[in-house]
């Protein structure tokens, strides 16, 4: 019963995501095209929203659920964070969608997006097993 709030909360966001068209395939390839402002201005406002919540967590001190204060841990600069970037852009742009929305698009009766989310659960898996050898 606990859980079900983020039950909730996780399909009011899907209906948010729908609703703002980030989810729209045309609207992810305007914003790789640079096309259109559509995008980067949502992704944008996230930003700014989650850097006023992250710093409005730490002037007040809240917790997280394990009673921990909420923080960012200190990373270090590498090369990894560009190429996992890159990776990540790339399937992006190459399926239209970033891993989240996948749920949504299915949800909505894009069956394609089956294959999108198989090859999502298929990379964990192998980044599970390449886990110990990669730098981190």
């Amino acid at each position: 019963m606990r859980l079900l709030k983020f039950l909730f909360l996780g399909i009011f966001f899907g209906i948010v995501l729908s609703k703002a068209e980030v989810i729209s395939w045309f609207r992810i390839q305007e914003m790789f095209r640079f096309q259109s402002f559509h995008m980067y201005g949502v992704i944008g406002s996230a930003v700014i929203l989650g850097a006023l919540f992250l710093w409005v967590a730490k002037k007040m001190e809240w917790k997280d659920i394990h009673g921990k204060l909420i923080s960012l841990a200190p990373k270090e600069p590498g090369i990894r964070y560009i190429l996992g970037g890159t990776l990540f852009g790339m399937g992006w742009a190459l399926t239209g969608a970033c891993p989240g929305p996948v749920y949504i698009l299915i949800g909505h009766g894009f069956l394609s997006f089956v294959i999108v989310f198989l090859a999502a659960l298929f990379g964990v898996f192998v980044y599970g097993l390449l886990r110990d050898r990669l730098p981190h």
